[in-house]
């Protein structure tokens, strides 16, 4: 439990829960957050802020990485709210798609096998259950529940049912059997996640939140109208095409549909057909099956001609099965399985095995394969296959390849290897190495090059193989010409597709496709790749594309990385299966059979929010009953008014007014200003956003999306957020133990770049206390007021403290403006209230100004709101007695900061640390001599200061060198102005004496410190003199400074730049401005 206060404490948090409760329920009573488009004419786009967060998904509760996501917006819509604009932030829920039918069935298989409540086996019993794998078993019926743990996974124990994720989510076991039923997760979660993010205090019109699927039958009619347009314009088409697929579902397993593996896609290799010529020893039983082919899935079919042998790994699991036209195909049962779901094998799904076989009982296998010009090559012995890649018979191509070479040259030069798994010498030996292609670079046998140059020993290397692959084959592809075959002299980049058709139409190979890494199902089962007959939206056209990069361009994106990644996913996207048979959400229009997926129906429902609560009047289910308008009046002509600026439909029920309000909504909030989201959508979702508003709005492009703002991921304590591990914060949990502000403190802090970013316990704990405290202060300050000195600003501390509050409302803002919350909460709390904490103290007994503090609680409160809304409401009207909310009450009004002042300040607090240093050596007895008694104690009573008037000889050149080079419009100098002042100095005569390098010691320190300073105070700090009275800032505060050092007088000297050439005194003739030469009176 959070504390902020002493162990075991916690009436510090209570008071900010208290808070909380308070301000929400004004703000509830008072609509607060609940806006309207003003009426025609009233406003313009520069008056309002839209801002959208992707709706969450509903298969539970909201966790803090929700949450961090969600602040961006958050604290965006709440700073222009406190700016004037009118905002809108408006949030709905997603239920479309297989996560929550599958889990719905999950639990349903549990509850039928193990009862209600159900009774898991032990983890003994678990793992007996765990079944073989069989690629031959086909898909699993999905009304049997099946245990799936090997051994070893089994011994993790069994709480990873869904019985007890349901129960870990805090709900009680005799509602869980409810959850059997799919609608019942509609029911129960989104209004979970309004009442976390209202106890956020999150600024939301929940008048126009909703659910997804066709159980809001107004927005299933909206989906329906946007895939009817996209239809129409033909970038929606039917085809087959490769996709990652369930065999459980028995449907395509887009990127939300999947447990693990989001963002992976098809792998498609060539599988090279190398027939067995002699069947032996247990391949004897295949005799009279038909041709047997090994089948090697390779990335290279160009390389075929450079064949010596065929690898097979020797302990690896293998079968012979079932192929097309009568053929006998070998490779692994996961292979066999993905090939089975793309029209190449007798029955899809279901791989007819012939026998199982072990890589031993492949190797030397004679075999004939296509383009090389051996007549027989024999399979051999690899040791490094992977067999959750390809098909586990891989082909040898030592010339090109340097795994093949490595391990081709063991065999070669091993003879006991040979003899452990029984190669004969006449399987090896013969084979040379064939030049097949010149790679500049590298010649015509650049494996074995390669290999040479980099002392590979043998494929046990594979360190050193795995960078010796990226040199050869990256060059090989882009700069490679073939020397053999009829398309020598040719580029293999030219090629490559050539030699892989010309072989698939000879039939001496054939098309496979794999996921690139594994993907797991969230209803449990290992992906496959299918060619699928599916309905695909046309990413990835042309034209569409060069629209959707046009909109890129123009947008808002914060970060450059966030822009790099947005450039490199619209270079690879491409068609998209956006139908699916099975799980929750809205019907194709004109194929009902199908479903729209939970990625297509979540492109450009943001245009929905604008409408949401004239049709469903804050029943984000759609349940309210008004017969005025149905679902069933939304016709596409009615759709086409409000979006596309139609004619007002003539046939229909809807009063005209109604109309003209749901299009005015529209016309006022879009485009929307801001969608903010975690980085792992930009591969997807916010990608389809950008195609779908490029191609429903081709010819208003006024309304596509004007800004982007990814961020990472969130860890927790520096840690990976898990259930398992126990690292892990609900949404609600963290509103209960720090109270809403101080969580939304530790959010701000947590990071806004595109790095993972950290919620720190003791981050929001620390807020605890922080925000009690200043609570505490001002309220002291308040009862005390009258009592303050009340005058204007004038002495030098109290303009310094007043240009402290101007320089923290501008820094503020601008961090605000590019949406930096941690520097906002910076400039805006921490540097603020360091810079009262150092006023309070330079005033003294005399105290503060009135004036000052009044404005510095004022100001603090307003810099603060967008973070910590309720206590900043509390400060705002319950101790300033201000009228309205805080939230709409405007920016802070404030001066242009004045940085001469804030140089100034600055330079007294360093001179004030450096004479209480030099006092505090002056002080320190000298040690005795041997034998002598230690010398009394000096004491410094005063403190004589020398100061510079300007800069002189060298220091006044480089100066003046950097103050022809700045550049006052950008703040900076040219990429080589230290050799520049090197240049210029270097024919100074005072540093005649001087070689280059003791030139550079001495003149580039000032020169570069001068160069930092440039970049913050302007040309002004590239003058000979300080912009600001040494001498006088020194004189007018002399009794603070006397004060804060603990001694009696402080004498200040003027001297000249003339003067200090004929000073006796070293300190005094080394001055300069800014560093005053310092000498103590002792007592």
């Amino acid at each position: 439990m959070a504390t902020g206060g002493g162990e075991g404490s916690t009436a510090r948090r209570d008071l900010l829960l208290s808070l909380q409760s308070a301000a929400q329920s004004k703000w509830e009573a008072a609509k607060a957050f609940d806006i309207d488009a003003p009426a025609q004419g009233s406003g313009t786009p520069a008056e309002k802020f839209f801002g959208t967060f992707p709706y969450p998904y509903m298969n539970g509760v909201l966790h803090l990485g929700h949450a961090f996501s969600l602040s961006k917006l958050e604290f965006a819509s709440a700073y222009h709210r406190l700016c004037g604009k009118n905002v809108l932030f408006a949030q709905g829920f997603h239920c479309t798609g297989m996560p929550i039918k599958a889990c719905a069935d999950k639990l349903a298989r549990e509850i039928a096998t193990y009862g209600n409540p159900p009774k898991f086996p032990t983890e003994e019993e678990a793992a007996e259950e765990a079944p073989q794998d069989d690629a031959n078993n086909g898909p699993v019926d999905p009304t049997k529940f099946v245990a799936k743990k090997s051994k070893a996974a089994a011994k993790k124990g069994v709480g990873n049912t869904q019985w007890d994720i349901l129960k870990m989510s805090g709900i009680p076991e005799s509602e869980i059997a409810q959850f059997a039923d799919s609608g019942h997760w509609l029911r129960y979660f989104p209004p979970l996640a309004m009442r976390d993010l209202k106890a956020m205090g999150c600024g939301i019109d929940w008048r126009r939140s909703f659910i997804t699927t066709d159980v809001n039958p107004y927005y299933d009619s909206f989906v329906r109208w946007q895939f009817e347009v996209l239809h129409k314009q033909g970038k929606i088409v039917k085809d087959k095409r490769y996709a990652v697929y369930s065999p459980l579902d028995g449907q395509p397993c887009a990127d939300h549909d999947r447990a693990t593996g989001e963002g992976v896609g098809p792998q498609e290799y060539t599988l090279i057909k190398m027939r067995v010529l002699e069947l032996k020893g247990k391949l004897a039983g295949l005799e009279g099956q038909g041709p047997v082919f090994l089948m090697a899935a390779t990335l290279r079919p160009e390389t075929m001609y450079g064949q010596t042998n065929c690898w097979a790994l020797p302990d690896g699991d293998y079968a012979a099965f079932r192929g097309l036209n009568g053929e006998v195909y070998i490779m692994t049962d996961r292979s066999a399985l993905n090939l089975s779901y793309q029209d190449r094998m007798p029955v899809t799904g279901k791989p007819e095995k012939l026998m199982d076989l072990k890589g031993t009982d492949l190797l030397g296998l004679p075999v004939k394969s296509p383009r090389t010009h051996h007549e027989r090559i024999y399979v051999l012995p690899l040791l490094t296959i992977l067999t959750n890649k390809g098909t586990g018979i891989v082909t040898s191509v030592p010339s090109d390849a340097p795994d093949d070479y490595a391990a081709l040259m063991d065999l070669v030069n091993k003879p006991k290897l040979r003899e452990k798994y029984g190669i004969l010498d006449e399987w090896v030996l013969p084979y040379k190495v064939i030049p097949i292609i010149d790679i500049p670079g590298f010649g015509t046998a650049a494996a074995e090059k390669v290999c040479l140059d980099m002392k590979i020993q043998s494929q046990n290397d594979t360190k050193k193989l795995a960078e010796a692959k990226q040199l050869v084959y990256l060059k090989g592809f882009t700069d490679g010409v073939l020397i053999v075959g009829e398309y020598a002299g040719k580029k293999v980049n030219e090629v490559k597709t050539v030699i892989k058709n010309e072989m698939i139409a000879a039939g001496d190979a054939i098309l496979y496709s794999e996921p690139e890494k594994p993907v797991m199902s969230r209803s449990g089962d290992e992906c496959v790749v299918a060619l699928t007959d599916q309905w695909y939206v046309t990413y990835g056209e042309q034209d569409w594309r060069e629209a959707t990069e046009a909109c890129l361009k123009r947008m808002e994106l914060y970060d450059d990385n966030t822009r790099h990644q947005f450039e490199h996913t619209l270079g690879w996207l491409n068609q998209w299966a956006c139908s699916r048979s099975f799980g929750l959400g809205t019907r194709l229009p004109w194929d009902p059979v199908y479903l729209v997926e939970s990625l297509s129906d979540s492109t450009i429902y943001m245009a929905y929010y604008a409408v949401a609560h004239v049709l469903q009047h804050g029943d984000m289910y759609g349940e309210a009953k008004d017969p005025t308008i149905t679902a069933e009046h939304l016709t596409s002509e009615v759709w086409d008014y409000i979006y596309l600026g139609g004619d007002l439909p003539t046939n229909t029920p809807i009063p005209a007014e109604l109309l003209q309000k749901m299009r005015r909504e529209f016309e006022y909030w879009y485009p929307f200003d801001l969608r903010v989201s975690g980085k792992d959508l930009i591969q997807n979702h916010l990608t389809f956003c950008l195609y779908n508003h490029t191609a429903i709005w081709a010819q208003q492009q006024q309304y596509w999306p004007l800004a982007f703002r990814c961020n990472g991921h969130l860890l927790l304590n520096a840690e990976k957020m898990s259930k398992s591990t126990g690292n892990f914060k609900t949404l609600q949990q963290a509103i209960a133990e720090y109270g809403a502000d101080a969580m939304r403190i530790a959010l701000a802090d947590a990071g806004d770049t595109m790095d993972d970013a950290n919620f720190e316990h003791t981050t929001a704990n620390g807020a605890i206390l922080r925000l009690t405290k200043e609570l505490a202060w001002i309220e002291e300050t308040l009862a005390a007021a009258d009592s303050l000195r009340d005058e204007a600003p004038t002495s030098f501390i109290d303009r310094v403290f007043d240009n402290e509050m101007n320089i923290a409302v501008a820094r503020t803002k601008a961090a605000y403006d590019r949406m930096l919350f941690r520097e906002a909460l910076k400039t805006g709390m921490y540097d603020l209230q360091t810079a009262r904490d150092v006023y309070r103290f330079a005033c003294g007994a005399e105290g503060g100004n009135r004036r000052l503090l009044l404005r510095y609680i004022e100001v603090a409160t307003l810099l603060l709101a967008p973070i910590c809304p309720h206590t900043c409401e509390h400060i705002w009207s319950n101790l300033l007695k201000k009228e309205g909310f805080i939230i709409n009450a405007g920016w802070p009004t404030a001066q242009a900061p004045d940085y001469v002042l804030q140089q100034a300040a600055n330079y007294l607090d360093d001179t004030i640390v450096g004479l209480r240093k030099g006092i505090a050596k002056a002080e320190q007895p000298a040690k005795p001599r041997k034998g002598e008694a230690p010398p009394p104690p000096r004491k410094v009573a005063g403190v004589q200061v020398y100061v510079a008037d300007r800069f002189g000889g060298w220091h006044a050149k480089v100066l003046s060198c950097l103050a022809g080079m700045f550049d006052a419009a950008s703040s900076s100098f040219p990429a080589d102005a230290m050799q520049q002042v090197l240049a210029t100095l270097s024919s100074d005569p005072e540093l005649a004496s001087m070689n280059q390098k003791a030139l550079k010691q001495t003149v580039m320190p000032f020169a570069k410190f001068r160069i930092d300073m440039a970049a913050k105070g302007g040309a002004a700090v590239l003058r000979d003199r300080l912009p600001f009275d040494e001498v006088a800032l020194l004189q007018e505060n002399s009794a603070f400074i006397t004060r804060a050092l603990g001694i009696g007088s402080l004498t200040v000297h003027a001297i000249s730049y003339e003067q200090q050439q004929t000073a006796e005194n070293p300190q005094i003739a080394g001055a300069t401005p800014g560093s005053p030469a310092t000498l103590f009176d002792f007592e």
